[in-house]
C-alpha cells in the first residue's frame, strides 16, 4: 500500500514540541511526513483521556502509532507490555527517539501495514485511524484487529462524527459489542468488545 496518506519524500526537518498529559510532560520529536507534526492532536488528547487507566494492562498495540505518542504516554502511566506498529519509516524512526527522550524503553515498534507483520494477539488494540487514507484502510484497521485480539479483548479508537463515526459503528457491529465512552466537541471515543459468538 504504501505509506496511508503523509507525503515523507518531504525534506526532513526534526523539531520537537512538549505536551502535558496527565500532568506529565512528555517530549515529542516530529518531521515533515508525519501526522500532526507540531502539536499532539486533539483526537488522540481525547482518545488517551477517555480511556479506563485502571482496567488497561497485558498486551497493548498501538496501531498507526506514529512517532509513538499513544504508546509512550501509556507506558508511563501504567504497567503493559507495549507494541507499535506504523507503515511509516520516518514516523518508526522518530519514535525510537522518542522512546529514549522520554525513558519509555518498554515499546517495541515495528513496521508494519496495518497488521500484516503482526503475528501475535492482545488484551487491547489502541488507534486514531488515518481518515485521509480512505474507508478501506480505516475498515481493515477496525474490522481487522477481530483477529488480532484475545477472547474478551477490546479495541478502541476516536473519530470525528462529521468523518463517519456513526456509520462506523453500525457497520461494525456484526463483529464487536459496541459502546461509545466519551464525546468531545465533535470526537467520538468508541469501545468494541470482541465476542467470540460474532466472529
Amino acid at each position: 500500500m504504501g505509506q496511508y496518506f503523509e507525503n515523507v519524500n518531504l525534506p526532513s526537518k526534526i523539531v520537537e514540541y512538549t505536551t502535558n498529559v496527565f500532568g506529565v510532560n512528555f517530549y515529542f520529536k516530529t518531521d515533515n511526513g508525519v501526522f500532526s507534526k507540531d502539536k499532539l492532536d486533539f483526537g488522540t488528547r481525547v482518545l488517551l483521556e477517555s480511556l479506563p487507566l485502571s482496567e488497561l494492562s497485558g498486551d497493548i498495540l498501538d496501531l498507526g502509532c506514529g512517532y509513538g505518542a499513544v504508546s509512550i504516554i501509556l507506558s508511563k502511566m501504567i504497567h503493559a507490555n507495549f507494541d507499535a506498529v506504523d507503515v511509516n519509516r520516518r514516523a518508526l524512526h522518530l519514535l525510537e527517539m522518542n522512546k529514549k527522550r522520554n525513558f519509555a524503553f518498554d515499546v517495541n515498534a515495528f513496521e508494519s501495514d496495518i497488521y500484516q507483520n503482526v503475528i501475535k494477539k492482545y488484551d487491547y488494540i489502541i488507534t486514531n485511524p488515518p481518515i485521509r487514507a480512505g474507508k478501506k484502510v480505516i475498515y481493515d484497521m477496525l474490522i481487522g484487529a477481530r483477529c488480532h485480539l484475545k477472547n474478551g479483548g477490546s479495541l478502541f479508537f476516536v473519530m470525528r462524527k462529521d468523518q463517519g463515526a456513526k456509520s462506523a459503528m453500525k457497520d461494525l457491529e456484526p463483529f464487536y459489542k459496541i459502546d461509545i465512552i466519551n464525546k468531545k466537541n465533535g470526537f467520538f471515543v468508541i469501545r468494541c468488545n470482541l465476542d467470540w459468538q460474532l466472529v
